[in-house]
């Protein structure tokens, strides 16, 4: 999988980890789209579609396998920092933070080599969290109670792309 399809990818799970997609969160994927060379070369459209689809039918198996191909795919630091950044950044568009969103950046965090330093100067940098005074970058960082288990108490059958 290329890089760019990666990061795509990375912000669809982070949407979709919650069990919906917001508008926030699709305006963000739109402005990467559009203003970022993250994304460039993709057909956003198509694959968000598709993803949606895949997602509809094979649940929270799709997120397993999305974990499953961070673990496997040669990563630089810089494109993990980028993977973390947007992961981040989808977690608080819809502008809210839920428990399930920092289990899911979690396991993407125990796939990636990236220094946890690394990881809080971009949280810092970026001003990630700047909304949510209440919420730590360091509660990103800390390992969760069961972080191989991929288990939501939400259902995945339902999302769709907002227009």
């Amino acid at each position: 999988m290329e890089t760019n399809e990666l990061y795509l990818m990375t912000a669809f799970s982070c949407m979709t980890c919650d069990g919906e997609i917001a508008a926030e969160e699709l305006e963000l994927v739109k402005q990467y789209a559009n203003s970022s060379t993250l994304l460039k070369g993709l057909d956003v459209e198509g694959k968000l579609n598709e993803y949606v689809a895949k997602i509809n039918d094979q649940g929270q198996s799709f997120l397993a396998g999305y974990i499953n191909t961070i673990a496997n795919t040669q990563l630089g630091e810089e494109e993990e920092l980028n993977l973390a950044r947007i992961a981040i950044k989808m977690i608080e568009a819809d502008n809210k933070i839920e428990y399930s969103e920092i289990s899911f950046f979690k396991r993407i965090r125990s796939k990636l080599k990236v220094s946890d330093e690394k990881l809080l100067g971009i949280f810092k940098d970026e001003t990630l969290f700047e909304k949510f005074p209440e919420v730590e970058p360091e509660d990103f960082l800390l390992p969760d109670i069961i972080v191989d288990e991929m288990e939501w108490n939400v259902s995945f059958q339902n999302i769709e792309l907002k227009k």
